[in-house]
């Protein structure tokens, strides 16, 4: 097996830190933006087994960020058109940056837009499927290699044109019908949970939109009056039709790929919020045609945040992460006897992926490597890493734990717990969870308490 090793990713990374020292002659501030595609190759696991594998890329998947400069060890973000990352390859995506851009593992932000018909890596899950000579495959090792090597790559070639950075921006505008909260009731005034990101149910369509976050948020950094990078963040998963075999970034990659034709000296990058119990179902009903719909109407939104944006001198910057331990799932059928068991006995492959996934994360938990909540603010707006499906509440507490800031969420960091949930989606039997959620009750007051710790 041509599997790369740690040691190598950090060797193939090294030699970026003498690119990155200060002098007191430069400038205070720096942005480095960088861009690499990690389209997977035909036959190529969707979903983490769980849809048909990749049959055509429709359009490219791309990690796109930033490298900022001036507080300290350096400060990474890239987001990756992904469905997850998982585990130890979460820790080793953020190792093989952190070494590109001369800085701590601790100061990179890794944030999966959680497309569907997109890789989910996770490396010891997969281990454990081929050791189990299953028939379930989650991700291609060698492909996460290379991928991850590339994008290390681009993020020195990046560092090598930074730019200076004297403000920061803020706008934001609401995004018109779009979004909607997987939870409605129907018209018997009873709970349904099965709104999805394709609802042909025209009752599903019907109802209510739920709780969402309506905003799409703009964070953007600038040298003087020239726009530098845009960070655009919303909270819905960002899918309109999938499960085809069609490689797409979906209605979020083609909103973001307008505003970069729109602004082509503004290197765009787009995020997704606390969105586990949001999507677009509401008003998809999985025609393709929806596609380009839902990305006119959300790059309307970004469009709009753009022109009501506000600039400021960027003054302080700080960085703060804190541990965050989330209780490891243990009722009927998550138990570490029945996830080895459904690896070896499971009849449908997605079966044994789905308990490869457990299992991984199972062993993160008990090896007591906790997850890092990062924030890093920048003298009042402040950028927040949660993990997972983080259900959107836990976006809306971030935004109350600081009300007269402007906190951009981003989600989908550490995707191995699966869905966040608030405790009232346990005790409303909140459908979703039957799987592809790995943690117990109990997480939101964890939750909470670090939202509130990081952003203090």
């Amino acid at each position: 097996m041509s599997v790369l090793s740690r040691r190598s990713f950090l060797a193939a990374a090294a030699g970026a830190a003498a690119l990155h020292t200060t002098t007191a002659a430069e400038p205070r501030f720096t942005i480095a933006p960088f861009t690499e595609e990690v389209s997977p190759p035909i036959g190529h696991p969707c979903m983490g087994g769980g849809i048909a594998p990749v049959k055509e890329i429709v359009d490219p998947l791309y990690a796109t960020g930033f490298v900022l400069q001036g507080a300290g060890d350096p400060i990474a973000l890239v987001a990756v058109d992904w469905c997850e990352i998982r585990n130890d390859a979460y820790d080793l995506w953020r190792d093989a940056i952190a070494v590109a851009a001369g800085t701590k593992r601790e100061r990179v932000l890794v944030t999966a837009l959680h497309q569907h018909d997109a890789p989910v890596a996770d490396l010891t899950a997969q281990r454990l499927l081929e050791k189990a000579k299953a028939k379930g495959a989650i991700c291609d090792l060698d492909f996460h290699d290379k991928a991850v090597t590339r994008v290390a790559k681009a993020v020195r070639r990046g560092m090598a044109k930074a730019r200076r950075i004297t403000h920061l921006g803020t706008g934001q505008a609401k995004v018109e019908r779009v979004a909607s909260n997987r939870r409605y009731r129907d018209e018997g005034g009873r709970i349904q949970f099965n709104r999805t990101s394709a609802s042909r149910d025209p009752k599903a369509r019907s109802a209510e939109e739920g709780l969402i976050d309506p905003y799409l948020k703009t964070l953007s950094f600038w040298d003087g009056d020239k726009a530098v990078v845009a960070l655009n963040a919303y909270a819905t998963h960002p899918m309109s039709f999938y499960g085809k075999g069609g490689v797409s970034s979906d209605f979020v990659g083609l909103a973001r790929k307008l505003r970069q034709a729109e602004e082509p000296r503004t290197h765009q990058i787009y995020i997704s919020g606390c969105s586990g119990n949001v999507t677009a179902g509401k008003y998809n009903d999985g025609a393709p045609d929806n596609r380009l719909e839902l990305a006119k109407r959300l790059h309307e939104a970004m469009r709009e945040a753009w022109n009501n944006t506000t600039r400021q001198p960027l003054g302080e910057v700080a960085f703060k992460t804190i541990p965050l331990r989330l209780p490891v799932r243990s009722g009927k059928g998550f138990t570490a006897d029945d996830l080895s068991n459904r690896l070896r006995d499971d009849p449908k492959p997605f079966g044994q992926c789905l308990a490869a996934l457990g299992l991984s994360w199972r062993r993160r938990v008990e090896a007591d490597r906790p997850i890092d909540v990062c924030t890093l603010d920048l003298g009042g707006p402040a950028l927040l890493l949660l993990p997972a499906e983080a259900y959107v509440e836990y976006q809306l507490m971030a935004q109350a734990a600081r009300p007269k800031g402007f906190v951009v969420t981003a989600g989908y960091g550490e995707c191995g717990p699966g869905y966040i949930p608030t405790e009232v989606a346990w005790t409303e039997n909140d459908t979703n969870l039957t799987d592809w959620c790995w943690v117990d009750p109990g997480c939101e007051e964890r939750m909470k308490k670090a939202i509130e710790e990081v952003l203090k």
